[in-house]
């Protein structure tokens, strides 16, 4: 039997902040309904703490989190494709549905300078389930 949830993958330089926080957001509000992967060109070491401390405030543990590389495969397996800063590192194919969110890196910043972050992200996540429809709904 084939997955039909509809599959996102958030992509940022460093899988360290942006895409995890967006990638948190979006596994816990759909619950589930949506196969999430977060993927980085050049990812860091270990996931931003001041961003795991942002969505700890909000109710979304990320603490296990590790950034990943971004693959080929990675973009082939999913339906939406979100790019956050990543320009053109990131392969386009055809029949994939491409976003660019236009957002602050949270890197080297306090958990205070991450906040206005998060909830941008947050509101964005939900814009796209709005688009991704009753599929990705609970």
């Amino acid at each position: 039997m084939s997955d039909s949830r509809p599959s996102v993958l958030f992509v940022c330089v460093h899988n360290a902040g942006r895409s995890q926080m967006a990638a948190a957001f979006l596994t816990h509000l759909s619950e589930g309904r949506v196969e999430v992967r977060s993927a980085g060109s050049v990812p860091a070491d270990a996931v931003n703490p001041a961003a795991v401390e942002a969505m700890a405030e909000v109710g979304v543990d990320m603490s296990a989190g590790t950034p990943r590389i971004l693959t080929t495969q990675a973009v082939e397996a999913s339906d939406v494709v979100i790019t956050m800063g990543c320009g053109d590192t990131c392969p386009v194919f055809p029949g994939k549905t491409y976003l660019d969110w236009n957002l602050d890196d949270p890197a080297g910043r306090g958990v205070e300078a991450v906040r206005p972050i998060r909830d941008e992200i947050r509101r964005r996540v939900h814009d796209l389930l709005d688009h991704l429809g009753d599929r990705a709904r609970p």
